[in-house]
């Protein structure tokens, strides 16, 4: 493993580092620094006009985690890791009155990208690529939060922390127990602490080579 100076990893040995890890210590805890810091590493991650339709739950508490691992198929790693993060996916993050919508176009006309009488062609052309249908809906808020659950997982391995991203879940359940608004999908849980030693961890799985994922039509 190559490490950069202060002791991080480069950005190779973070990719292949990064693993989906099923055991974790329950007994380590995630600092609130640490914590911060990978989430605001993270929202580096680029979305659609920057509207950035992600949130997050933090779920730290042992009743709430036990609570959700009802929710998730009982899978065990839900209650041991000791942070939980419920990602959350804004399917109207892109409409005119939401507060970040709102607050990405005063942001770009005070930048200098945009002027204030292009709001209605803003607003149309949101519309237009993210409101055009329910599924269209879902695919912009899901597709920009996975731009940046996938930034979590790498900042988390840079600052020595592991995940498990997890798609195991009632997702209706999960909304109803912790009062999630409608306009939120839940594209994942993630788990997040420290590989438990002495449990094992199996190889990494297989992966698409170069020619096995370009293709033509």
């Amino acid at each position: 493993m190559n490490l950069k100076k202060g002791g991080r990893m480069e950005f190779k040995d973070t990719v292949y580092g990064r693993r989906a890890v099923n055991f974790f210590d329950p007994g380590k805890d995630v600092p609130e620094n640490l914590l911060r810091q990978m989430i605001e590493t993270a929202a580096r991650a680029p979305s659609g006009f920057n509207i950035q339709p992600w949130s997050l739950m933090v779920l730290r508490e042992p009743e709430e985690r036990q609570r959700l691992r009802k929710l998730a198929w009982d899978q065990p790693k839900v209650s041991e890791a000791p942070v939980i993060l419920i990602v959350l996916a804004d399917t109207e993050g892109w409409m005119p009155g939401n507060p970040f919508a709102e607050k990405n176009f005063a942001e770009m006309v005070r930048s200098g990208q945009m002027k204030p009488e292009q709001r209605e062609w803003f607003d149309g052309a949101c519309k237009t690529l993210y409101g055009a249908s329910e599924a269209r809906k879902i695919a912009f808020a899901c597709k920009n939060a996975g731009f940046f659950a996938m930034n979590l997982m790498l900042a988390a391995k840079d600052l020595g922390v592991d995940t498990h991203p997890m798609d195991g879940f009632d997702l209706e359940g999960v909304r109803e127990a912790f009062r999630i608004p409608k306009n939120y999908w839940i594209p994942l849980l993630m788990a997040v602490g420290y590989f438990r030693k002495g449990a094992e961890l199996l190889p990494p799985k297989w992966r698409k080579t170069y020619d096995e994922i370009v293709v033509r039509f």
